[in-house]
């Protein structure tokens, strides 16, 4: 438990695709006030692991912190997150349903899926890390001919990026040709993550 006159902490339990962004707004001021722990980045493939896993460290170490920020939108989980979150009223998780959502924002999200719902979202991380993320998680570099059953109804790779590098909007194309997509690219910044870290470093 925390004594009445210890400073605030905060807890960041994050996915550890956040981890590269995460870090470099933290660099940017001091932060000795605040914990980070991350999640494997492959739950973005199985989200279904994302409650148990966060389930236990909150049980353990909630009463140590003054504010916990989970580096997740829903991501998945149906719901079942805000209602683990429920019974930890100073743990937040970031806005939106995944992270696409809270780098360009929310409602620019919406209005972006809106305007064509066949899009498949690559962040700098998923970029980077496709062939274990994208190709290796659904099979596709041995079975290549299940491209078109996992992807036949999308239309274009929307490359959201963060900190864009030619390496980065290379490898991004490269996935679009791979999966027979058209290719485009938002060079969104962080977004939500970062205005809500930084509100998180303000309210020391």
């Amino acid at each position: 438990m925390l004594l009445p006159n210890a400073p605030r902490r905060t807890l960041v339990l994050s996915c550890a695709a956040l981890a590269s962004d995460i870090r470099a707004v933290v660099n940017t001021s001091g932060w000795d006030h605040v914990d980070f722990e991350y999640l494997p980045a492959n739950y973005h493939v199985r989200p279904e692991k994302i409650v148990p896993a966060i389930e236990p460290i909150l049980a353990e170490r909630a009463d140590d912190y003054d504010h916990i920020l989970i580096g997740y939108g829903d991501c998945g989980t149906g719901g079942h997150l805000d209602r683990l979150l429920q019974h930890y009223p100073h743990a937040e998780r970031l806005p939106g349903d995944h992270c696409y959502a809270f780098f360009t924002g929310v409602d620019e999200f919406l209005a972006e899926h809106e305007s064509e719902i066949g899009t498949f979202y690559l962040t700098d991380f998923l970029a980077r890390h496709q062939d274990a993320l994208v190709f290796g998680a659904l099979g596709l570099d041995d079975h290549p001919e299940l491209i078109p059953m996992y992807f036949g109804n999308y239309t274009r790779v929307l490359y959201i990026a963060q900190s864009p590098t030619p390496e980065l909007e290379e490898a991004a194309k490269q996935c679009a040709t791979k999966l027979n997509l058209a290719y485009a690219q938002s060079n969104v910044g962080r977004g939500l993550l970062e205005s809500t870290l930084v509100k998180i470093r303000t309210a020391a």
